[in-house]
C-alpha cells in the first residue's frame, strides 16, 4: 500500500528542474520600484502573465477580478499625484529616524514602468450568495489577491519586475480610473523590464524590518502553541536549515540543492 501511495505521489510531482523553477520565482520575486527600464512589454508576454492571474483560485469560482491596463502617461501622472499626496500624509505618521528613512525610500515606479495594471474585485459578480463567501465576506477580496500573486510570480518567471503601490487613496483612484461603486481596487501594480533584481527585499536590506525566522511563526494545534514530538522537532530542524540556506545562498542559490 505504501509503495502504491508513493507511486501516485511521484506521478503528480514536478521534476526537480520544474520544482526548482517554481521555488526560484518565489524566492527571487521582488517588489520593484526604481529599477524599471523604458523597454516595452510585448503583448505576447503580457498575455501570458494576465492568463496566469486569471487562472488564480477564486471563492465560488466567481472570478471577481478585472485588469485595467494603464499605458497613457497622462493617466499615470494622475495616479502619481495621488501617490505623492498619500506619501506625504504617510510620512507624518512616522516619527524621528523612521520618518527620515521613510522619506528616502523609493516606493513606486508609476511613471517609469511602461505598464501599470489595476486589479479590481467586483463583489457582486456572482450575486449576493456565493459558495464559500457565506460566512467570510472578504473571501472575494482574498481571491483577487491570489490573482495578484499569480501575476507577480509569472512576471518574475518572464524576467519582468513588478511593484505594488499601496500608498494611494482608494476613493480618488476609483475616480481616476472610472471604477464603479461596487468594485474595489485591490492592487495598483507597476510592470516592466528591469536593470536588475535585488538579492534581498529593499526594506530588509535597508534595515526597516528583519526577515522573521519561519520557526518563530509555525504553531501546532493552536495559536502560539509549540510541540515536542518527533514530527515537530524534525519539521523545525528542516525549517531552520532551509531558511539558513536561502538567506546564505541568495535567491538564485537553489532551494532543492541540499535534498
Amino acid at each position: 500500500m505504501e509503495n502504491s501511495l508513493h507511486h501516485h505521489s511521484a506521478r503528480h510531482c514536478f521534476s526537480d528542474l520544474e520544482r526548482e523553477s517554481v521555488y526560484r520565482a518565489i524566492f527571487s520575486r521582488r517588489d520593484v520600484r526604481g529599477e524599471f527600464t523604458s523597454q516595452p512589454v510585448c503583448p505576447q508576454v503580457l498575455s501570458r502573465i494576465l492568463m496566469a492571474a486569471h487562472y488564480a483560485p477564486s471563492v465560488g469560482f466567481m472570478q471577481p477580478w478585472n485588469f485595467i491596463i494603464v499605458r497613457s502617461q497622462e493617466t499615470k501622472k494622475k495616479v502619481h499625484a495621488l501617490f505623492a499626496q498619500a506619501h506625504e500624509e504617510a510620512a507624518g505618521m512616522f516619527e524621528g529616524e523612521a520618518r527620515e528613512t521613510y522619506r528616502k525610500l523609493k516606493l513606486e515606479g508609476i511613471l517609469e514602468s511602461p505598464i501599470n495594471i489595476c486589479i479590481t474585485c467586483d463583489r457582486d459578480r456572482a450575486g449576493p450568495v456565493v459558495i464559500g463567501r457565506t460566512h467570510i465576506k472578504t473571501m472575494d477580496l482574498y481571491s483577487s489577491v491570489c490573482a495578484v500573486q499569480n501575476l507577480w510570480l509569472a512576471a518574475r518567471a518572464e524576467g519582468l519586475g513588478l511593484g505594488w503601490v499601496s500608498i494611494l487613496d482608494q476613493a480618488r483612484l476609483k475616480d481616476v480610473l472610472a471604477i464603479p461603486g461596487r468594485v474595489v481596487p485591490v492592487a495598483y501594480l507597476c510592470l516592466g523590464h528591469v536593470t536588475h533584481f535585488h538579492d534581498r527585499p529593499e526594506l530588509q536590506a535597508a534595515g526597516w524590518l528583519p526577515r522573521l525566522p519561519l520557526g518563530d511563526v509555525v504553531d501546532f494545534e493552536a495559536f502560539d502553541q509549540g510541540a515536542d514530538d518527533s514530527f515537530a522537532r524534525d519539521l523545525l530542524d528542516h525549517v531552520r536549515a532551509d531558511q539558513l540556506r536561502i538567506e546564505g545562498a541568495g535567491p538564485e542559490g537553489g532551494f532543492l540543492a541540499a535534498e
